[in-house]
């Protein structure tokens, strides 16, 4: 269906509605023809006239096969997409004194998160007066940040901004699997045997 959608963005052959076209191609030179002559030079090499600038005086066409031209624009849309790492970042939300239950539970969350791929903001909310517990709010993200030490790396240790205690995590490379020990380690050489002492009588 995308290819659809592409096919429709270009006018082709006798669509284009124009009285003379720019030429841009490798092998003609790049000037202003006649459509007639434009449509008759793509029917001479077996190829499309394809208008690629329909809002250029005159508009601008490449005479080349129609479905290479709409395999190379996927392709540099896939591209394109591949460059364009879309990195979701996630929050957690806790409060100053959060019981085990409900830590273990968001724990998880933030394990689950990491191993998609996604960022981690976890924070500490503190209502009213319980700013006073601003340390405990610490211990807790320090807490929550060593229990992923597996999963994830520090980006921000815990920071106050206004009512909130923040701590920010990326989650880690998988590393490659490691080698053992032995492997690749030089192989022991053997002592060279110890000359013999000649006899008396020999020398």
């Amino acid at each position: 269906m995308k290819n659809d959608t592409l096919k429709g963005q270009y006018r082709i052959n006798e669509q284009i509605r124009a009285k003379e076209v720019r030429i841009v191609s490798d092998d003609i030179e790049p000037k202003v023809y006649p459509i007639f002559q434009a449509l008759k030079m793509a029917e001479e090499r077996d190829l499309d006239l394809v208008e690629i600038s329909p809002n250029a005086q005159p508009p601008v066409c490449r005479i080349i096969d129609y479905s290479k031209f709409l395999y190379q624009l996927k392709k540099r849309q896939k591209e394109q997409k591949a460059k364009q790492v879309k990195v979701n970042v996630k929050e957690i939300r806790f409060g100053p004194q959060t019981d085990d239950h409900d830590y273990n539970f968001k724990l998880k969350h933030a394990k689950g998160f990491l191993e998609d791929g996604d960022k981690v903001k976890a924070y500490v909310f503190f209502k009213g007066r319980s700013i006073l517990f601003k340390e405990q709010g610490e211990v807790l993200l320090l807490r929550f940040a060593n229990d992923l030490e597996d999963y994830a790396k520090v980006d921000q240790m815990p920071i106050l901004e206004g009512k909130r205690m923040t701590i920010q995590l990326s989650p880690k490379k998988k590393d490659a699997p490691k080698k053992s020990a032995t492997a690749g380690a030089p192989k022991p050489v053997a002592p060279a045997p110890k000359a013999e002492k000649p006899e008396k009588g020999e020398e």
